[in-house]
């Protein structure tokens, strides 16, 4: 695997929530900069080192709710 993708939104309660696609890792932070190092964490504890993605990729997905 060359790569891995996550799924990042924000919770009602605050804070940042990450999940990857294709695999069962998930993790929050209350920060960006420690939802990279959650994220970093979380895949090398999840993956042998000869498994392991080399790339993490993660992509921030924002909902708005428009009234008319």
């Amino acid at each position: 695997m060359k790569e891995i993708i996550f799924l990042v939104h924000e919770p009602p309660e605050g804070g940042y929530a990450a999940e990857a696609l294709g695999q069962a890792i998930f993790t929050v932070a209350d920060s960006l900069g420690g939802l990279n190092d959650m994220v970093r964490d979380a895949v090398i504890c999840h993956f042998d080192e000869l498994d392991r993605p080399k790339n993490i990729r993660v992509h921030f997905v924002r909902e708005d709710v428009i009234a008319v």
